[in-house]
């Protein structure tokens, strides 16, 4: 698995998004940060994810989706419960999801950050082959932007404390830890 030169991850299913533009002039990347998604909420699979960072997610098909239809977000990857990876925006361009966020002192964490979104929610465990599928994507992000150093992985929760919650207590920090010191997870 690699990142290719125009900033998209070889074997992931692309869609791209509206929903993103240039990265400020000179700035790193230099963050990481892990979020989760269900939509309809605690539910999986479905189109539902796809239209909603493509700009086209239906009010109508579900109470849930009225209040973000709306919504200019996207992510620059999503990783479904089966491992599928579907990708958004280039890396190399800015995502549209962190929000209203600080890393360090360092506000407008989309500047600087990639955003991977798991398929799931704060209060079930994510599915063993989504932790692998995330390691071997960190493994090749951080070939691609070496200033990504491994505690700047972090969770939507830690760059938006108080406004956000995932990956959520589910989310298993050790174990990715693990998978990413693993010689086993380098390939692809």
């Amino acid at each position: 698995m690699e990142i290719e030169a125009d900033g998209w991850l070889s074997g992931a299913r692309r869609c791209p998004s509206p929903h993103c533009d240039a990265r400020p002039v000179g700035t790193d990347i230099e963050l990481l940060v892990i979020h989760g998604i269900s939509l309809p909420p605690g539910e999986y699979g479905g189109p539902w994810i796809d239209d909603l960072f493509l700009g086209r997610l239906d009010p109508a098909a579900h109470p849930a989706f009225g209040p973000i239809a709306g919504l200019r977000v996207s992510a620059h990857l999503l990783i479904r419960r089966d491992g599928e990876r579907v990708q958004y925006v280039s890396f190399d361009q800015r995502a549209w999801h962190a929000g209203q966020s600080s890393y360090r002192g360092r506000p407008a964490c989309n500047d600087f950050s990639i955003g991977i979104e798991l398929e799931g929610c704060d209060s079930a465990p994510y599915a063993p082959v989504q932790y692998r599928a995330l390691a071997r994507v960190v493994r090749a992000l951080r070939r691609r932007y070496p200033a990504i150093e491994e505690d700047a992985i972090v969770g939507h929760s830690d760059i938006a404390p108080g406004r956000k919650t995932d990956p959520g207590p589910a989310f298993d920090w050790a174990l990715l830890r693990r998978l990413l010191q693993s010689p086993l997870e380098t390939a692809s």
